[in-house]
């Protein structure tokens, strides 16, 4: 599975694309661990430390981190997560 990156105008936040579907409709906002319950990819993502969000759309995953977090650490960790879900 390659999963693609883009960078966002918030240098906090970067988006993931997995080339595959996230949400068969609409979107959802995981402001926090504790209200992505209801997403076992959410859930996945936020077992990383340095998330501070996460953000699902139909075919991305956009993920801010804390501010003492560095995304060249992190990124490979929300890369495995992603790609755990999908396998």
């Amino acid at each position: 599975m390659f999963i693609q990156t883009e960078t966002t105008p918030n240098p906090a936040t970067l988006k993931f694309l997995p080339g595959e579907t996230v949400l068969p409709q609409g979107t959802a906002d995981f402001p926090s661990a504790d209200q992505a319950a209801a997403s076992p990819l959410a859930r996945r993502i936020f077992d990383v430390a340095g998330v501070s969000g996460v953000f699902l759309g139909s075919d991305f995953v956009t993920v801010t981190k804390t501010d003492a977090a560095v995304w060249d650490h992190l990124k490979p960790s929300i890369l495995g997560a992603i790609m755990e879900h999908y396998q």
